[in-house]
């Protein structure tokens, strides 16, 4: 460490700043804080203190810091910054001690982690709150355990104005709030942030009881209706920001989405991402203006991503894409991509609609008429089709994704342009396609085509530490009984291997994947 100072005191305040900023602020406070005086003064800056993250985050959990640095932060740092500190991001285990080490005089906002404790808190000085609860393998949580803890809170904290429950969107993080409903009110909450299990859900929460809401931002797992549906007349009048999430297919966008939204007439801020099974026919621009938007005369934002089936029927003559992207020239303040397949095979239609840039973590069901673009956010990606995916189509894959981690190819069609990428790879004209940031790949559904596609180095250079589900016999094929040169070098890479419906003797298999876990043998 002595080192370290050495050569940041070499360097001017903005470099050291700009440095330190990509650390977290946890360890630049642990390790520095204290070395002399300059670096001491430099992490006391506000950037490094006022919002402050008192957890290990690995693989989707929050896991408590070593003890030496808990020991630190509760004997020393917390005692010089405590008057800085306005948010604080904690876990169960170190919670109680972090909180009795010092007061907290500035605090207005905490995240907590794993269980859930309340102890300690000055109950009326929080106005922000976060809840993401994380769970082992032993432990067996239920929505209504994450009913009670949202019912607690209200009669706790007293003045909180946000509330963002679940962040991390995990199915064991939602909450439905069954018969009998829980008697919750505020009349301070502005804005929250929730994953429910179905509509029912939703319109528990705008049914008055928070009167003073105006931001809503809400992930519903099943938008359908029930026994006990009843959509409301009501006006949301208060309501100024909506955000609506659901990946599961909803037949019901004409009886219930879109009544709903009709309550919102004074919001300026909407953002829908739906899956929708639609008989009427595509939704397009004409389609949203007439029904949502001429409904919110304030609305200034409007993003969305809808992703409409529509199962195939001579009755109906739905439009092609050209005629979809051309509903939506009125459309001035956002750009609008659309896409549409015909899947006659599996007899439906698919269209989807999305704002520009796009903001998903996930693109599913990309067919060749894919329409390019770079999508930053996205790491999940599917592909799908009922025609074969060429050399190209994957080039255009890693240029539009360029942050992917996972991959899922979905297409029982043989590729029609082998020999004229055999003759290309020969002559080493033909592109490498990299992915540099995948983990796992899907084949299970893929032709064996696809599969010798991704193995073979002349065609693809696979990342290391990639997790690869395949079909046993493609494998077998592909690799030539697991003795092919050509894709041993992108198998060295796997870190392990999913063969489904594996049999027969492993010892090849294993001597052809040396450091690989292999799963699937029935022996596994």
């Amino acid at each position: 460490m002595e080192h370290l100072s050495i050569q940041l005191n070499d360097l001017p305040d903005e470099i050291i700043i700009f440095i330190l900023r990509k650390l977290y602020n946890a360890e630049v406070l642990y390790s520095l804080i204290g070395v002399n005086k300059r670096l001491s003064t430099i992490t006391n800056d506000s950037i490094f203190t006022s919002h402050l993250t008192l957890t290990y985050f690995s693989d989707g959990f929050h896991y408590p810091l070593p003890d030496p640095m808990v020991d630190r932060f509760c004997s020393k740092i917390l005692h010089e910054i405590h008057h800085k500190i306005k948010w604080l991001n904690l876990e169960s285990t170190s919670i109680q001690r972090i909180l009795r080490a010092t007061n907290y005089p500035n605090l207005y906002g905490l995240g907590l982690y794993d269980d859930i404790t309340f102890t300690c808190i000055v109950k009326s000085q929080i106005s922000s709150l976060v809840i993401d609860i994380s769970r082992d393998k032993k432990q067996i949580l239920s929505t209504d355990i994450n009913k009670t803890v949202f019912t607690h809170i209200f009669t706790m904290f007293n003045n909180l104005q946000y509330l963002n429950f679940g962040p991390s969107s995990i199915w064991y993080q939602r909450i439905s709030f069954d018969m009998p409903f829980p008697t919750i009110t505020s009349l301070n909450l502005l804005e929250l942030h929730i994953c429910v299990d179905y509509f029912n859900d939703l319109l528990y929460l705008l049914d008055g009881r928070f009167n003073q809401l105006h931001t809503l931002d809400v992930n519903i797992y099943h938008i359908k209706y029930t026994h006990s549906t009843i959509n409301s007349g009501e006006k949301l009048a208060n309501l100024k920001c909506f955000s609506l999430y659901s990946d599961m297919r909803t037949l019901v966008y004409d009886e219930l989405i879109l009544p709903f939204l009709h309550r919102m007439l004074n919001l300026e801020k909407l953002d829908l991402h739906l899956k929708v099974d639609r008989h009427k026919g595509f939704i397009n621009g004409n389609d949203l203006k007439e029904n949502i938007i001429n409904y919110m005369p304030r609305l200034n934002k409007f993003t969305f991503n809808i992703r409409l089936f529509n199962h195939i029927s001579n009755k109906i003559i739905l439009p092609s894409n050209e005629d979809i992207q051309y509903t939506f020239k009125d459309f001035k303040d956002i750009q609008v991509i659309s896409c549409v397949d015909f899947f006659q095979e599996e007899k439906f239609r698919y269209c989807r609609i999305y704002s520009y840039p796009y903001k998903m973590k996930y693109y599913d069901n990309i067919s060749n008429n894919f329409p390019g673009g770079l999508f930053k956010y996205v790491h999940k990606v599917s592909l799908y089709d009922e025609y074969p995916f060429e050399h190209e189509f994957f080039l255009r894959i890693e240029k539009s994704f360029l942050f992917m981690k996972e991959l899922t190819v979905i297409n029982a069609k043989p590729q029609k342009n082998k020999l004229y990428r055999k003759s290309m790879s020969d002559n080493k004209d033909l592109s490498i396609i990299k992915y540099p940031h995948l983990t796992d790949l899907n084949l299970i559904q893929a032709h064996d085509d696809y599969v010798e596609q991704f193995l073979v180095d002349t065609e693809m250079s696979l990342p290391n530490h990639l997790h690869l589900t395949v079909n046993y016999q493609a494998m077998k094929m592909v690799t030539e009984n697991f003795t092919r040169n050509t894709t041993r070098i992108n198998c060295t890479k796997l870190r392990s291997l999913h063969l489904w419906m594996a049999c027969g003797d492993t010892k090849h298999v294993k001597d052809y994947f040396p450091h690989t876990h292999i799963f699937g043998f029935v022996n596994d």
